[in-house]
């Protein structure tokens, strides 16, 4: 217990030091870190105005779709059958413990009741808050919301499309007015903060439209994103409240957990993912097809067993895993969304204990998997067994260990601790054709 006592305590410290000057977490919001780290599984919706387009959420700008032709989808999104119920209980039942939602995106629609701006979600058919009902149903079955937020924008003429580097086909003329667009977005924030609840995080994206190079890992943009205000305005409005940054960066002062697009931490297959790895909560977000918005072409799903996998690969590198999905314009996600979910579930029904609330980093990822942990137990999570051998080896393994066994069975491991590391072996033991996870007390 005093080994915990001091684990929390140092990193808390880490927590604190690694804010800039100028930023200082409060208690409340520490621990809401710690608190995210324990959840590890998210469902992240991308959905609005452009699915009904059903060409994902960047339609618009790779389109090249004027502002002026796409206003037309707010008079024909009308997701009727949209039910917050029904898409917080998938969650749910997968065993997520949290939902990241799209209040707008890039083509500035809101899903929001807004004062702010008359593009949005009151001013279609459907007429009616979406953020507002799943927000509600989040608290009602004890879901932890999020709400994404762009910081970039495609439709409105005072962000300073000038500059940036997407949205250059949307026919905007008027010259921007960025401390316009600057208060516009503090305003809308301040709605989404005062009038839904408790929210968990802000989740930013759209950072990178203003940079110079997508890899400048100085920061430096063309712009004065005026991070300070809008962050202080935030952590004010509610101080528990969580913020991340999808610039691809390493964090800056104020942001409280760092996530990592399409790759998981310390990789970089996508181009996104080369920052450093801070002592920040991590995150990694990733599509369950190729899209994030409903893309009515997109067959190229990925199977229950490459999620798991990324899910534990993740949590055995003390990340999140923020798995996507992309409703239909109706309001309903797509079956196969929904069946490879429920897969998910009933895997997290029998092994969830080995990923929710765990840590991970105790070893490094191994060829074989990784191993997640909390005060009492470690789970050695075999993913991947190519060789011929009869166990797996644990590098520089040195905590004590006094029994293994086949998790969720009891049937005992044999195992041999050595000063180089810790020996597995299975013989005698069925290899699980998703994850053979293996106790350790």
């Amino acid at each position: 217990m005093k080994q915990l006592l001091l684990l929390v305590f140092v990193t808390v410290n880490v927590l604190v030091a690694q804010a800039q000057p100028g930023y200082q977490p409060t208690k409340q919001n520490l621990e809401a870190r710690a608190l995210f780290q324990d959840m590890k599984f998210g469902m992240f919706i991308h959905w609005g105005a452009s699915s009904v387009l059903g060409h994902g959420e960047w339609v618009m700008n790779n389109r090249g779709i004027r502002a002026e032709d796409y206003a037309m989808l707010q008079n024909v999104f009308n997701p009727t059958y949209f039910n917050a119920k029904e898409w917080v209980s998938i969650a749910k039942h997968a065993g997520m413990q949290y939902i990241t939602l799209i209040t707008r995106h890039h083509d500035g629609f809101s899903n929001f009741n807004t004062k702010q701006s008359d593009w949005n979600i009151m001013n279609t058919p459907y007429a009616k808050d979406i953020v507002k009902q799943l927000a509600d149903e989040c608290h009602k079955q004890g879901i932890k919301i999020f709400f994404y937020y762009s910081l970039l924008d495609w439709y409105r003429t005072d962000y300073q499309w000038e500059t940036g580097k997407t949205g250059k086909k949307t026919g905007r003329t008027l010259k921007s007015d960025w401390p316009s667009y600057i208060k516009f977005m503090k305003a809308q924030l301040t709605e989404l903060l005062t009038n839904y609840g408790e929210v968990s995080g802000i989740w930013f994206d759209g950072h990178w439209d203003q940079l110079d190079n997508d890899h400048d890992k100085t920061l430096q943009s063309k712009l004065n994103w005026n991070y300070e205000e809008i962050y202080s305005l935030i952590h004010q409005l509610q101080p528990a409240c969580l913020i991340g940054n999808n610039h691809h960066l390493s964090p800056i002062a104020g942001e409280d957990f760092q996530m990592f697009e399409k790759d998981l931490p310390g990789r970089n297959t996508t181009g996104f993912g080369g920052a450093d790895i801070s002592a920040l909560p991590l995150e990694t977000c990733e599509t369950m097809n190729d899209a994030w918005g409903f893309n009515i072409t997109d067959r190229n799903f990925k199977t229950s067993k490459q999620l798991i996998h990324y899910l534990v690969n993740a949590a055995g590198r003390n990340a999140n895993f923020l798995l996507n999905v992309g409703p239909k314009p109706t309001g309903m996600i797509q079956q196969e969304f929904v069946d490879t979910l429920a897969k998910l579930g009933d895997w997290m029904s029998l092994n969830g204990k080995t990923v929710i609330g765990t840590r991970g980093n105790f070893v490094n990822a191994q060829d074989w998997g990784v191993v997640t942990g909390n005060e009492k137990n470690k789970f050695v999570h075999i993913l991947d067994k190519k060789d011929n051998n009869n166990f797996v080896f644990i590098p520089k393994y040195t905590e004590k260990v006094t029994k293994a066994s086949l998790y969720g069975k009891g049937t005992a491991v044999t195992f041999k601790q050595m000063p180089e590391g810790l020996f597995i072996y299975l013989d005698g033991i069925k290899i699980d054709e998703i994850d053979t996870i293996i106790q350790l007390n």
